[in-house]
């Protein structure tokens, strides 16, 4: 297996993975990590809901379902929290590709913090006490999107604790990306 991990890396379309990362400057560094700090504090006393980053995380999401509508009713369920959580994975990606430490840190934690969102979302798929921004379908009824996906699914009674393995995933990652850039950023500049 290791063997098609080194030909896949030393493939042509990899080979800016051997480019070295562009360097951060320490004032640069000490910035953002004190910018992540500040707002996993503020997202830690808020419980991670209604944060203001949510905002334009769900004008993403909510644009989302009418792109995916064009490719079937599963696809339009699905496709908020699909391009939702693609456009800040999509944009860190091509940040590693141009090797910029701060561009893949910012779209990876954004990346995470979308988790906290979703998660909030897929807890209340059985309670439905969220208010909901788009009507579903032509009728006028609000739909719900976890929880149709979850009834489909047949996951509904589980909706709490996936959206707690989800929000432990955000997290998770919330923490561990400016973790990376601080060791990635120290050793670029050594």
């Amino acid at each position: 297996m290791s063997g098609f991990y080194e030909r896949l890396r030393q493939s042509e379309y990899l080979e800016f993975l051997d480019e070295p990362w562009k360097p951060v400057p320490p004032w640069a560094m000490v910035g953002w990590l004190v910018a992540y700090a500040a707002f996993l504090l503020y997202a830690w006393r808020e419980h991670g809901v209604n944060l203001f980053i949510d905002a334009v995380n769900m004008v993403t999401h909510e644009a989302d379902h009418p792109l995916f509508g064009y490719f079937g009713e599963t696809l339009h369920l699905w496709g908020g929290t699909i391009l939702q959580l693609f456009v800040p994975a999509a944009l860190a990606l091509t940040f590693v590709r141009l090797r910029q430490l701060p561009g893949t840190t910012f779209c990876s934690f954004i990346f995470f913090e979308n988790f906290l969102g979703i998660a909030t979302y897929m807890a209340d798929a059985r309670a439905l006490d969220l208010p909901l921004v788009s009507a579903e379908g032509g009728d006028g009824d609000i739909g719900h999107d976890w929880n149709m996906i979850f009834s489909q699914l047949n996951l509904l009674p589980y909706d709490t604790r996936i959206a707690a393995a989800v929000r432990v995933l955000g997290w998770l990652g919330m923490i561990a990306v400016p973790l990376w850039f601080a060791g990635r950023a120290r050793q670029v500049r050594q």
